[in-house]
């Protein structure tokens, strides 16, 4: 049976995140150095607010922008503050601009490349993300949403080679240990995508979408009641029921398009930049 209800709709079972890329970015979460723009971990996330804040933010930013487009911090703010609302194309401009701008400047780099992950244009996210740090000064969000950015473009072992050198310079951070065990799901190994995902829930600092993302790798093994206790400890009960109930209906389709749907699944759940990077189709 085909579910016909969107996915991004249906399924919080992965913790779902304000969209905006990678993995996520996975974003949400961390700031690249120097910027306030978020690019990777999930770390003493800001206070949820309203889209009308936003969009209250993106049009005094806006002016400012228009008055000097060569300020790289308020490039990106206000591109945060677009992609918030939804305006990705518009925020890879901004950023494109002052990139021109301000071709050194790693922290603007780091977000265009996000930016341009987050508007699906994913190798131009690549190539411009290579510029945002240096094998001499690797940048371990970066990494990460390097990682992430490679998976959905179903680069699975280089993009786990990506989170390894993340890992070597902050060694057990969730946010990239959520995205690695989201790669090896991607890659078909789900006993080794729950160990590390159990590895990334542990400790106390540990954000909700971690959990959900082991939730649903528990789920995709068939574990559903066990899934479903798991998604409790940050979902209402009859949500979290809700989200098992249609990951099995989910897992119950045959042929192509359930191999199609579980992708789409695992490749919405990124916690790094984590603002998820959109499905590339690929």
């Amino acid at each position: 049976m085909i579910v016909r209800v969107a996915l991004s709709h249906r399924i919080r079972l992965l913790g779902m995140v304000a969209l905006a890329a990678l993995l996520s970015g996975a974003l949400a979460g961390c700031k690249t150095t120097g910027s306030s723009d978020t690019t990777g971990s999930i770390s003493s996330p800001a206070a949820p607010r309203s889209d009308a804040e936003w969009r209250r933010d993106s049009e005094a930013l806006s002016e400012r922008f228009r008055a000097n487009p060569r300020d790289p911090d308020n490039a990106i703010r206000y591109a945060q503050a677009l992609r918030a609302t939804g305006q990705r194309a518009q925020a890879a401009a901004v950023l494109e601009t002052a990139a021109l701008h301000n071709p050194d400047n790693r922290a603007l780099l780091g977000a265009y490349g996000r930016a341009l992950a987050d508007a699906g244009n994913l190798r131009q996210a690549l190539e411009v993300l290579e510029r945002a740090h240096s094998p001499d000064q690797p940048d371990w969000r970066v990494l990460s949403v390097q990682g992430a950015v490679l998976d959905q473009l179903g680069r699975h072992e280089e993009a786990q080679l990506h989170y390894a050198s993340a890992l070597k310079i902050i060694p057990d951070e969730p946010s990239v240990l959520s995205n690695l065990g989201l790669s090896y799901a991607l890659s078909k190994d789900l006993k080794r995508a729950e160990v590390t995902l159990r590895r990334a829930s542990e400790g106390g600092r540990v954000d909700k979408r971690v959990r959900q993302n082991l939730a649903l790798v528990v789920g995709l093994q068939g574990r559903f009641q066990e899934a479903e206790t798991i998604a409790r400890a940050d979902l209402p009960p009859d949500e979290a029921a809700a989200n098992v109930s249609y990951l099995r209906q989910m897992m119950a389709q045959k042929g192509p398009a359930a191999a199609t749907s579980m992708k789409k699944t695992i490749r919405a759940r990124p916690v790094e930049g984590m603002e998820p990077v959109e499905d590339s189709g690929t």
